[in-house]
């Protein structure tokens, strides 16, 4: 390896490291995780219902998560990264335990899809575009959120 070759891998393994915590954060419901690999004026886009924008505002939403799915577990299946982005294909599984978009709890054990776009500087995830399955999750609950 050439020395810009070294340092390329470095930043590679140093960025994709951040981008697998943030998911451990949910897996483990470990809110603190996220205090080191999240730019403080990190973007999470779309946010969620009722989500508070920056690092803080993902904090509520993990613990949420949590609650609803005791057992939540993600399992990054494909990643595909260049120097400042990571793209990763990834499962969110657990049992519906708890109240989720307003559902209560089913019981039903749920697998959704998500894929999400990593924008990273300085070693911190600066940005994240996300696409969820929500639709698949209330295809498997067999219920829908009230409309407002």
């Amino acid at each position: 390896m050439h020395a810009s070759d070294s340092e390329t891998h470095t930043v590679l393994t140093s960025e994709l490291e951040a981008v697998k915590t943030l998911y451990r954060a949910f897996s483990e419901k470990n809110p603190a995780l996220l205090d080191g690999i999240l730019a403080d004026d990190w973007d999470d886009i779309p946010l969620g219902p009722g989500q508070q924008p920056g690092p803080e505002g993902i904090k509520p939403i993990i613990k949420s998560f949590g609650q609803a799915f005791p057992d939540v577990h993600i399992v990054i299946h494909d990643v595909v990264q260049t120097p400042g982005k990571v793209a990763v294909r990834a499962e969110i599984t657990g049992t519906h335990l708890g109240e989720f978009f307003g559902i209560a709890a089913t019981g039903r054990k749920v697998s959704v899809r998500l894929h999400e776009f990593h924008e990273i500087e300085h070693g911190r995830l600066k940005r994240t575009w996300h696409m969820e399955d929500w639709f698949g999750f209330f295809m498997q609950v067999g219920k829908f959120p009230d409309q407002a």
